[in-house]
């Protein structure tokens, strides 16, 4: 059921719609305050750049996503290249639900 939801939802969703869900996520997972949340774009660098996300924070984060898109994250897939942007973050989503 969680890989025809997810089959689903990667059919009709939009790049724009991916980097705004990712966005969310990582609001929500980091607890981060209005201000920052609002100033969250693609380009946003995220690792070494936002506070609240250091290295116990990433477990965290990936956990989320997994729970908001239905994908699964392999350890050896997570490198810092991931965390650079929410662009880079974002683009991972994608090709996840790509398939």
């Amino acid at each position: 059921m969680r890989g025809a939801s997810t089959e689903v939802a990667s059919l009709s969703v939009t790049p724009d719609q991916i980097v705004e869900d990712v966005a969310a996520t990582l609001v929500d997972a980091l607890s981060l305050t209005p201000d920052v949340a609002e100033g969250l774009t693609r380009e946003t660098l995220l690792f070494g750049s936002l506070p609240e996300l250091d290295s116990m924070a990433v477990a965290t984060v990936l956990t989320a996503l997994e729970d908001r898109f239905g994908i699964l994250i392999d350890d050896d897939e997570v490198s810092g290249e991931l965390f650079e942007s929410v662009g880079t973050l974002s683009d991972f989503v994608s090709a996840k639900l790509a398939g």
